[in-house]
Parts: C-alpha cells; structure tokens; sequence
C-alpha cells in the first residue's frame, strides 16, 4: 500500500519539502498544475486556510477572487462533497460560467480532477491538478489515474495538516486493543476484511468491527486515513 512515490509525501518535514513533492507526483501523471489545501474550522465564520501550488503568477489575482470562487462550479463540489470530479469546458458552460472556463483556459486550466477530503473536527483537504491537454479517453486508464490521485490526496491530507498548520494541537495517542492494531496492519499491507479475517480466524463483520473501532479512536473518516495516523502516531509500524 505505502509504496513509491505515494508514500514519500509523508516523510515531508517542511512546506517546501511538500510542495515539491505534490508537484512531483502531479507532473508524473502528466498534469502541468497542482493545487493542495488545508482548511481548519475553528468556529462559525472562521476558518483558515493554508495551501501550496504552482499557479503560474499570473494567475493568481484570479484564482484567489473570491466571487469567482463563489460560481465556480469545481469549488462548490468540492465544498459539499469527497466524490472527485472531472471537469473541463462543458463543465461550466453547462452550469452558465462559461466565462470563468475562458478566462482560466489562457493559463493552461483547460481539464483536471479535483477532489477535498472532509474529516472529522472541522478539518478539510482539497487537492487538484490541472493541465491543457484532453484527459485520456479510455475510461479503464482515466478511472485508474483518478484511484492514483485519490490514494495521493489520502496520503498527502496527514502531511499537509502536520506541516502547513503546525500550530493545530498535536492529538493524543489513543488507547487501541491490540486486534485493533493487528486489523489496522493487515489493512496496511492492502488486505480487505474478508482476508483479514481469514488470516486471523475471525469473521468479516468482526475484522469491519475492529476497524470500525479503530477509525472512531483515531478520529478518522475511513480505514486509510486512520492506518496513516495509526502510522504517524506510531501505533503500528
């Protein structure tokens, strides 16, 4: 699971050192941009924002115009949802933004995927990347480049709120039973529930019990995020 280039993103110790390493894996699959945020909720009407790209500088007084955002069809997905969304052209001219489209096409924003993961405490991470050439066209090697960015983006919300807002509260170890942990290893190594089962001679719905445990105590909204944070913690090695 936690192989090559998905993985490395955890090992950042410093902003730089997790910007470069999104636009690493961003270029490899052959996007030009990328974009990575973390938002903190800290109550109603305040939250903060802290994010890294390589939006071209002349674009940046346009994609930090907050009316804009307001229409723009992408941002308010990703607002409201964690299902990533492909998007290009017919994406806004469909939703009568058209003009938005135009004005970001001249700066290479021509297609992407983007996609925010919402987690437990009022934390959120959206990550995008975007390029001026056509998405692939087959549908099998589309639907695996958008499996490769959601596991980067599982992978890369742990570093981002570690080091782009280092001043949130480290949490505290929670206390997990030891099949709890042993679930979470077998998860690690990419084995579904019926497998972990299997191997440690309980049912299913048992092993989906221990994780289920897990993910609640570690305060994670799925099995993935609550291996890295079990990870980070130092829980399971």
């Amino acid at each position: 699971m936690l192989q090559g280039g998905y993985a490395s993103v955890l090992q950042a110790r410093s902003r730089e050192d997790f910007r470069g390493e999104v636009v690493r894996f961003a270029q490899t699959l052959g996007f030009n941009t990328v974009s990575a945020l973390a938002v903190i909720d800290h109550g109603i009407g305040r939250s903060e924002f802290v994010y890294v790209d390589n939006t071209p500088a002349a674009f940046t007084q346009v994609s930090t115009d907050t009316a804009k955002m307001r229409r723009d069809p992408v941002m308010q997905h990703c607002r409201r949802q964690s299902i990533p969304i492909i998007w290009d052209q017919n994406t806004y001219t469909s939703q009568g933004v058209g003009e938005l489209w135009e004005e970001q096409a001249q700066f290479g924003y021509c297609t992407g995927v983007a996609l925010a993961l919402h987690l437990p405490e009022g934390r959120h991470f959206a990550f995008g990347v975007e390029r001026d050439k056509p998405l692939p066209s087959d549908r099998v090697e589309l639907t695996r480049l958008v499996a490769d960015l959601q596991l980067f983006a599982v992978m890369a919300q742990d570093a981002a709120l570690r080091v782009l807002a280092p001043s949130l509260p480290e949490l505290d170890r929670p206390a997990l039973t030891p099949r709890e942990l042993e679930v979470l290893r077998w998860t690690m190594d990419g084995k579904t529930a019926w497998e972990v089962g299997m191997i440690l001679g309980i049912s299913e719905r048992t092993a989906v019990l221990h994780v289920n445990n897990a993910m609640h105590k570690l305060g994670c909204a799925n099995k993935h995020q609550a291996v890295l944070k079990a990870l980070r913690l130092g829980l399971i090695q």
